[in-house]
């Protein structure tokens, strides 16, 4: 196979399949994009941040014809304007996921090797802009630079063949999944906190939140970070004095208001009110209404940097939980050695060197966190026949991993399983379903088509 067709991954090899019509640019600065889109002889389709917003984006371009792809690609890396120019990738054994290219490397080296060596080695590849991977021995991060001859991935393979070489990964950038967003626009009645029972309660379904408000209600030293699309900071269920600690916007403007501007940016509100709305005697009351809340929107894409830049900025501003209700929108995800770091070390040396408690959601496809299956029936047979599954977040070993149960004490639908999971929590009983980028949200078969019984 091609040197660019094989992905390092986590000490994995993945097979890649490059697309026939989509390839992906970066501008040289954030102030030329429009000039880039517009000179392009390609249809640009959307930006795709790496990492901050305004720090780096992948314009994604679309040619009608695929003969058409090396001719637009030349055209587009022969421009001053732009930086670095990729094919766009699909996983061979991950169907619906598309894989950008973004122009930076991480490298492992062995002990053995000098400062002289390592620097020598990586100049001649045209790697430049060296930056220490803290949590990582001997690991570095590259910029793939206009002198380089060859693309990041095949450098990659070149390197992991030496000797001296720990491990090589290019910075790979995939769309994000949300977790499912509740239908209701309130939670008027939060059987999930406490109850006595009652039609579609089960005994003991709830969390026995009374008996925990005894002890404490939350202090607002205590941070909890929430990682998702937005939140409304306007919201009436969080305000209050020291509630709001170091928000930042990492999607769209990168400031520091993370507010909502789609319709559709609901759930990290959702998932901030479940977890800190205050006790106002209006709306809901979280089960830690008296902790802080840190809101940070996320770029809804997932690359190296984009993940050290979320995780660092939880870490240094005192967050003591960092909830991320989401994963990767694909079927098989394997964690890259900066992201497994970063969140190692989230929860070695965050909460000021005691570890941070990292929380992510198991995922609502109803298959397992890790595993194989044996897929059939799925819509347009976007998946078919032995199929690895891996939520590389939540298969993390310093992660909480949360899954999902009912009112009636019975495994959600939805929810994912397996070895990896720590905690099963109460949430309603929706049908399970993916989102890929390929075909948007899809439904995990067999198809439900009925009403399920729980309570939402």
């Amino acid at each position: 196979m091609a040197d660019d067709l094989t992905l390092q991954r986590g000490g994995e090899t993945l097979a890649l399949q490059k697309t026939e019509t989509r390839f992906t640019a970066r501008p040289q600065q954030p102030e030329v994009i429009s000039t880039v889109v517009q000179g392009v002889a390609a249809q640009c389709l959307h930006q795709v941040p790496v990492g901050s917003r305004t720090e780096a984006v992948l314009l994604e371009f679309e040619v009608s014809d695929p003969t058409e792809l090396t001719a637009a690609m030349d055209q587009t890396r022969d421009r001053p304007d732009v930086a670095f120019v990729s094919h766009v990738y699909a996983l061979v054994d991950n169907p619906g996921s598309l894989v950008y290219l973004a122009d930076d490397l991480t490298v492992q080296f062995a002990d053995s090797v000098s400062n002289e060596a390592r620097r020598s080695l990586t100049q001649a590849l045209g790697l430049g802009d060296e930056t220490v991977l803290v949590g990582l021995d001997n690991a570095f991060i590259y910029r793939v630079t206009r002198e380089a001859t060859e693309n990041p991935i095949k450098i990659a393979n070149r390197l992991i063949e030496r000797d001296d070489i720990l491990a090589a990964e290019p910075n790979i950038v995939v769309h994000s999944s949300p977790s499912y967003r509740p239908s209701d626009r309130y939670y008027p009645q939060q059987w999930y906190l406490n109850h006595s029972g009652g039609p579609g309660l089960a005994q003991g379904s709830h969390i026995f939140a009374e008996a925990a408000w005894d002890i404490t209600r939350g202090d607002r030293s205590i941070v909890v970070a929430i990682a998702d699309d937005a939140i409304d900071l306007n919201h009436p269920d969080f305000q209050g004095i020291g509630k709001i600690v170091a928000p930042r916007d990492f999607r769209n403007t990168n400031d520091f208001l993370p507010l909502p501007v789609r319709d559709t940016d609901n759930h990290g509100t959702a998932c901030a009110g479940v977890c800190l709305a205050e006790e106002t005697g209006e709306g809901i009351v979280g089960i830690a209404h008296g902790c802080a809340l840190m809101p940070l929107a996320t770029t809804g894409y997932l690359d190296d940097r984009s993940i050290d830049e979320l995780f660092d900025w939880a870490i240094d501003r005192g967050a003591s939980v960092i909830s991320c209700s989401w994963g990767a929108s694909a079927v098989y995800f394997r964690l890259s050695m900066r992201q497994q770091a970063a969140l190692s070390r989230a929860a070695r040396v965050g909460r000021h060197g005691k570890g941070c408690v990292v929380v992510f959601a198991a995922g609502n496809a109803n298959r397992p966190t890790r595993g194989e299956i044996n897929e059939q029936g799925w819509t347009k047979n976007i998946l078919s026949g032995n199929t690895k599954w891996l939520s590389g977040f939540a298969a993390h070993p310093e992660v909480i991993a949360v899954s999902a149960c009912t009112s009636l004490n019975q495994k959600a639908a939805y929810s994912n399983w397996g070895q990896d999971i720590s905690v099963c929590a109460p949430s309603n009983n929706a049908p399970p379903g993916i989102w890929l980028q390929e075909t948007g949200y899809v439904s995990t078969a067999p198809v439900i088509n009925k009403a399920l019984a729980g309570k939402g």
